[in-house]
């Protein structure tokens, strides 16, 4: 197989936002995940499930022979057609990692080699084996993991959670306001409401601000680059982050690196 990465499922969000259970396999290179608290690396030849409705972000590092990657979605649909097929055990058992680093399991490889057949060119197999793959996968680790169970077919959305803390956690997320309300368990005017009345600030300018301040602390006192961080504070390119931070400190990121 040569290929950057495969997918089996709907298409993958472009935004940090993970809106459907995703099952990733590293074939070559390392990838870095972040979740707004901790830290993963997942190496070549590991792979982990990444859970639905949380905000993460992850790159690549490529390997002395590249990177390649095969993620497989299972979305709600798929999920619960699954169910109504296979009497499922549901456990009493709580999952609260953004990124669930899974232990060996002897069919997954083999799994793995068993799309080899169904490639046709650009990341994707033959549509007609996508679904018929996806289910394998699940029973594979259902199987090893029955506890899984209460992942895969929880379908409740997100619960109202306090905001603040949510907020400070994960303010360096490239996401729209609407994502954030869903996430914290509101209504976008819900979300905003509550926004004000806690941070006496909308939320597009308190984002802005947070963001800005955070940069200034890197590069002043970390010596970060403006280049090195403002992917990661949420701003889409440099030159918008470098126009943000002259209007609110009255000099660009670069001058005051020098």
């Amino acid at each position: 197989m040569e290929m950057n990465s495969c997918y089996l499922g709907p298409k993958i969000s472009p935004e940090q936002f993970i809106p459907e259970h995703m099952f990733l396999y590293l074939v070559k290179g390392n990838m870095n995940g972040y979740d707004g608290n901790l830290h993963y690396t997942i190496k070549a030849g590991q792979y982990c499930l990444i859970r639905k409705n949380q905000l993460a972000r992850y790159n690549k590092v490529k390997g002395s022979d590249g990177f390649e990657k095969i993620a497989i979605l299972f979305d709600e649909s798929f999920l619960k057609n699954y169910q109504e097929k296979h009497l499922i055990h549901m456990h009493n058992f709580n999952i609260s990692e953004t990124f669930l680093l899974l232990n060996p399991i002897e069919k997954v490889p083999k799994f793995i080699n068993s799309l080899k057949p169904y490639y046709k060119g650009e990341g994707r197999i033959d549509a007609k084996m996508v679904d018929v793959k996806r289910e394998e996968l699940l029973h594979i680790l259902l199987q090893s993991l029955p506890e899984l169970a209460n992942l895969f077919f929880n379908y409740g959305n997100p619960y109202k959670i306090n905001l603040e803390e949510f907020m400070n956690r994960n303010y360096k997320f490239n996401v729209n306001l609407e994502r954030f309300a869903f996430l914290s368990g509101r209504s976008l005017s819900a979300f905003k409401r509550d926004f004000k009345s806690i941070f006496n600030e909308t939320p597009s300018r308190w984002l802005t601000t947070k963001r800005l301040k955070e940069a200034h602390f890197l590069i002043d006192k970390k010596n970060k680059k403006p280049s090195e961080i403002y992917l990661d504070l949420g701003f889409e390119d440099l030159s918008h982050f470098s126009y943000a931070f002259k209007k609110k400190f009255g000099f660009t990121p670069s001058e005051l690196g020098r």
